[in-house]
């Protein structure tokens, strides 16, 4: 290859090598049609490959074994390089580089690392199966990712905290939504991650790193039901049983183009899982596809799904919250076949939900807390500190709101659906900034809150498409139905909602 490739490329391995960033950028092409690749998807555009690498924290050591060029022109080469890593294992790296303005720089590449064992960022712990399910029954041949927050007999609960992992005792049993799968043929596939305590909704553990998000590379996978979505969106698992408060089905769900079920409050037995605030915890499901997740619920809940108010209705406060380009994707989906409903200032669904949350997180695991003062991560130990403020005084208050609020949503859903997008939009970036996580968490609880104070089921399922700077992302569509309703839900969004 040309002399002064050769040293570009020289120049590149070092940069990768010592984690020099701004030597990285610039061996780039700038522009939108620069690309990069591996497992977890393309990056489009300098800025998004960018954004990525300041994020990724170095590559794990390695010495190239063998490089290979081509010239596809005079001006641009194909190199194709393997490599070996220290710890073991080989890579393989396949890189365009042309002549820009006098420069040799990368305008396409695709990354193939060593094959893990098993991603720690997406599981604790998986097997083949881990826990093998009946023999026969109509989820038979399914995998399951269970969120560690459940029982499974022979283990621990890690609950994404390893402090609270060394102390848990082995569970003397299934929780009962673990066993209700394996009874119906499906396998527990692993044990896989969460939030710490579920108490966050982006996806981001301190401790065992953030899975991938399936659907965009670069993007947060949502929380706090992470690990089992990520499992299931890269088709490590068919199902992920999973927790969700306040929309921690949901929002992995939207993020990852999944489809999700947030169970009618206290309709699946929450026995063996750990708890987060009692009022709102419900056991539900996270699946590929609309046909899976209905022979889920069909065995999981009876199969009397009553039929579906014939109203849809759009609540406007949630179309005002929403990033105009999910309004504008969301409306045009719709295509005003909707009503339209106000129930009322969202800021006060947020206030009263997050207030009995907090008391009822701080009553749950409080005590721990104080006990491990460093043992969570920043966010979680924040969450945790503004809850060990609230006061009798306080919840009881925000109790009354709930009750209020409550009877509100009910009331709305007696005889309709109601149909709103399921996040304000697509997943951030990994390198946003908290203000800019904060600022998500805030509208998305906002809008999560509908179904938890009212207790309802709620479903999403992939339907829109933004176009985030990352890429096309999709947000979900999400419908939310009187108490009971899970399947009809389910069964209606199969059905194309007609």
């Amino acid at each position: 290859m040309p002399t002064e490739l050769q040293d570009a490329f020289d120049a590149y391995e070092r940069a990768l090598a010592t984690d020099d960033i701004e030597a990285l950028d610039d061996a780039f092409a700038p522009g939108e049609e620069t690309l990069r690749g591996d497992s977890n998807g393309l990056l489009v555009g300098h800025d998004a490959i960018s954004a990525f690498r300041s994020a990724r924290g170095g590559i794990t050591p390695r010495v190239l074994d063998r490089v290979e060029s081509r010239r596809l022109a005079d001006d641009c080469w194909l190199i194709v390089a393997t490599s070996r890593y220290d710890g073991g294992g080989t890579g393989l790296q396949t890189q365009v580089w042309q002549l820009v303005e006098g420069r040799w720089q990368i305008t396409a590449a695709h990354v193939t690392g060593r094959t893990p064992s098993f991603d720690k960022a997406v599981w604790r712990t998986v097997g083949d199966p881990l826990y093998q399910g009946a023999f026969d029954g109509p989820l038979l041949g399914l995998r399951v990712a269970v969120k560690d927050v459940f029982a499974v007999r022979g283990y621990r609960i890690g609950a994404g905290n390893p402090t609270w992992l060394r102390d848990a005792a082995r569970e003397r049993q299934h929780a009962p939504a673990v066993l209700d799968l394996l009874k119906a043929g499906a396998s527990v596939r692993g044990l896989a991650r969460t939030d710490e305590l579920a108490y966050s909704i982006a996806g981001a553990n301190p401790h065992y790193g953030t899975p991938a998000n399936g659907a965009v590379a670069g993007a947060l996978p949502g929380g706090s039901s992470s690990g089992p979505a990520t499992a299931v969106a890269t088709g490590q698992a068919d199902v992920g049983l999973a927790s969700d408060t306040a929309g921690s089905i949901r929002v992995p769900a939207s993020y990852q183009g999944l489809w999700g079920l947030r169970t009618t409050h206290g309709l699946v037995p929450r026995q063996g899982m750990v708890p987060l605030a009692p009022s709102f915890d419900t056991v539900g499901w996270l699946t590929r596809d609309g046909e899976t997740l209905d022979a889920v619920v069909t065995w999981c809940l009876e199969d009397d799904a009553p039929p579906l108010p014939a109203r849809r209705l759009v609540p406007v406060e949630v179309l005002q919250l929403v990033d105009p380009a999910t309004r504008e994707a969301f409306e045009a989906w719709a295509g005003g076949t909707f009503e339209e409903v106000e129930v009322g200032p969202l800021d006060e669904w947020f206030e009263a939900f997050r207030v009995v949350q907090a008391a009822e997180a701080w009553r749950a695991h409080g005590t721990w807390v104080t006990a491990h003062p460093d043992a969570v991560g920043p966010g979680v130990r924040e969450r945790f500190a503004i809850a060990s403020e609230v006061t009798a005084a306080d919840e009881a208050s925000a109790r009354t709101e709930v009750e209020r609020l409550a009877t509100v949503i009910r009331n709305i859903v007696a005889d309709a659906v109601l149909v709103l997008p399921t996040t304000p939009g697509p997943a951030p970036a990994r390198t946003a900034s908290a203000a800019e996580l904060d600022q998500v968490r805030a509208a998305t609880l906002r809008m999560t809150a509908l179904a938890g104070i009212g207790g309802l089921p709620a479903l999403t399922f992939p339907v829109l498409t933004y176009p985030s700077t990352l890429g096309p992302a999709p947000v979900g569509v999400c419908l939310v139905g009187p108490r009971g309703s899970d399947l009809s839900l389910v069964r209606h969004a199969l059905g194309g909602l007609t």
